[in-house]
């Protein structure tokens, strides 16, 4: 059993379980969270689903204390968690901007301060932030959404810079169009004008965007930190 241990938000479906569970068929112990209480369909042993809200203080404290009392000292953090709300910018409640920032950023912000302390202190640790094309190109309806991705690029770029010295890495990994249940609601007609745009002619899978992360949490990508890295078949290129 690999002693390392993940931790990773937002894995209760989607992207964020098919990291977790690569993660755990690798041998390490991985702690999943969502918001509320869940189950992860694998039978693997070494997966532990943790009830967690980033954007709450209070909840990131109550996990830390979970933590220590039961000797668990992540050195890989995926900030995975993330929501939407989408709506033409004028007709854009307070509160829709609010949510998207204070979970897909000030998240991020809460849950790497509680738990990067460690990872200085072993002077070793890998974090990487799933981000989206959406912060990249920008989407219309999305101005909260894709403010909060584009804010996690800087983020990942400044606290690159500052961790480094002390054995860690920072890197972002932006999904395009990826099949998952938040693209299952469009009708083919829908699907097809999005592929029309992408490169490759093909949404991505849960998998493409799990190997990259395995990859930039190893000894492999040991050189590569403060980036943001596409995975979108070519939708947006630099």
């Amino acid at each position: 059993m690999n002693k390392e241990v993940v931790f990773i938000s937002g894995a209760s479906r989607g992207i964020g379980t098919a990291i977790a569970e690569s993660f755990a068929q690798l041998g390490y112990t991985v702690i999943g969270t969502s918001r509320s209480e869940f189950k992860f369909e694998s039978k693997l042993d070494n997966l532990i689903p943790l009830a967690l809200d980033i954007a709450d203080r209070n909840s990131i404290n109550n996990c830390v204390e979970y933590l220590k009392d039961n000797n668990l000292k992540p050195s890989i953090l995926i900030n995975n968690a993330g929501i939407t709300s989408d709506q033409l910018f004028l007709r854009m409640k307070d509160e829709e901007w609010d949510n998207v920032i204070a979970t897909n950023l000030t998240g991020t912000f809460n849950l790497t301060k509680a738990l990067i302390k460690n990872m200085i202190k072993n002077r070793y640790g890998r974090i990487i932030n799933i981000s989206s094309v959406s912060g990249l190109m920008g989407n219309p309806g999305q101005v909260n959404y894709s403010s909060a991705k584009a804010g996690l690029s800087g983020f990942t770029k400044s606290l690159a810079k500052e961790v480094g010295s002390r054995g860690i890495t920072v890197n972002s990994v932006a999904p395009g169009f990826i099949e998952t249940d938040m693209t299952a609601y469009l009708d083919d007609n829908a699907k097809t004008k999005l592929i029309e745009d992408i490169p490759l002619k093909r949404l991505g899978s849960v998998q493409d965007i799990s190997d990259l992360v395995i990859f930039l949490s190893s000894e492999d990508a040991s050189y590569i930190t403060g980036q943001t890295i596409s995975v979108d078949g070519g939708l947006f290129m630099y």
